[in-house]
């Protein structure tokens, strides 16, 4: 999906045996963008729907979200911080409640892109290829992007 404001696009793929690898340039400098993205304040403004029940930013520490869906329904996720090194990289697992026991290793790296432009690319390695497809087969993509283009905005919001 595009971002109509600034062109910018979220690009997915399946790359070896169990990963998905997702990339997307924000028009914003990579303190900005990372500190939005780690801030449980910030947070209910881009996941859609979403309350952050635990979210403490350091390594050991645990993360946990609650999504309302339109139908009422709660979906939460939680994961562990496992490495995080500020403004550049951020190591957690993923887990969804609703299958739990499947945990996937996420890696975030924000570059640099000057201008005030951050790449940011975000690394899920899953238990099995059948995880992984399962995952690329729930819609995760179009909901990453709706995520995305509402952190734009944030971040254009902010820059204002």
């Amino acid at each position: 999906m595009n971002d109509t404001k600034t062109g910018n696009r979220l690009e997915v793929s399946a790359q070896g045996d169990r990963e998905i690898v997702g990339s997307r340039v924000f028009d914003a400098p990579r303190e900005v963008v990372f500190k939005t993205m780690m801030d449980p304040e910030l947070i209910p403004e881009w996941w859609v729907r979403t309350s952050v029940d635990v979210m403490d930013v350091r390594v050991g520490g645990s993360w946990r979200f609650v999504s309302v869906g339109s139908d009422g329904s709660e979906h939460a996720f939680r994961g562990t911080y496992r490495e995080i090194t500020p403004h550049e990289r951020v190591v957690q697992t993923f887990e969804w409640e609703g299958m739990p026991g499947y945990v996937s290793v996420e890696t975030l790296v924000l570059e640099d892109l000057g201008d005030d432009r951050t790449r940011v690319t975000v690394t899920s390695i899953f238990h099995t290829g059948e995880e992984r497809d399962g995952m690329l087969g729930s819609g995760m993509e179009e909901g990453w992007s709706e995520l995305y283009d509402r952190l734009e905005e944030l971040l254009a919001s902010r820059a204002s």
